[in-house]
């Protein structure tokens, strides 16, 4: 997937259509995702340096079809069991053994080199006028294709947090402004 936007990135794309909401839609539509939901959670705490942002990556990976095919809790286990996987908690055979026969996990992480950039404040003040950097790096971003290489304006200042870019693929956890 090296400098490759994954299927996860939909959002401005033609032929998918509205997203249609619910009004009163449930958290849970059946049983089975209260404890795909149960299981997530104590998977991904048992792996080390996990992270939103390195858990997000994993079902990033998944491979398209099955992506587009499956629910959101399918999304969750795919990437908890590729996460357990990767962290030797489980292998891929006890995983499809324990499951009754074949458990698709996600593709391998092609993230290159993560650059560790220096902490910064902000350098941005609310009312600038800002381009988004237009890149595609090949591992984990929070940037969705439909905003980069665009025009903004800041409109407000959200603090220092950590930069899931990096946060996905390495222990170091840096600050960066965001807006």
């Amino acid at each position: 997937m090296r400098g490759v936007d994954g299927i996860h990135d939909l959002g401005g794309r033609q032929g998918f259509g509205p997203v249609e909401v619910a009004p009163d839609e449930p958290v849970f539509h059946e049983d089975w995702e209260k404890t795909a939901r149960a299981l997530t959670f104590a998977a991904v705490a048992q792996v080390p340096n996990s992270s939103t942002a390195k858990f997000r990556h994993s079902i990033e990976r998944m491979a398209p079809a099955h992506y587009l095919a499956s629910s959101c809790y399918e999304h969750w286990l795919t990437g908890a069991a590729t996460l357990a996987v990767e962290a030797c908690l489980v292998s891929r055979e006890e995983l499809e053994e324990r499951a009754g026969g074949p458990f698709p996990v996600s593709g391998p992480v092609d993230a290159g080199d993560v650059e560790l950039p220096a902490p910064h404040q902000a350098r941005f003040n609310v009312g600038d006028r800002v381009r988004v950097r237009n890149v595609h790096p090949p591992g984990h971003t929070r940037c969705p294709g439909y905003i980069r290489g665009r025009i903004g304006v800041v409109i407000r200042l959200d603090g220092e947090w950590r930069i899931p870019d990096v946060e996905a693929h390495s222990p170091d956890r840096i600050p960066e402004a965001t807006y």
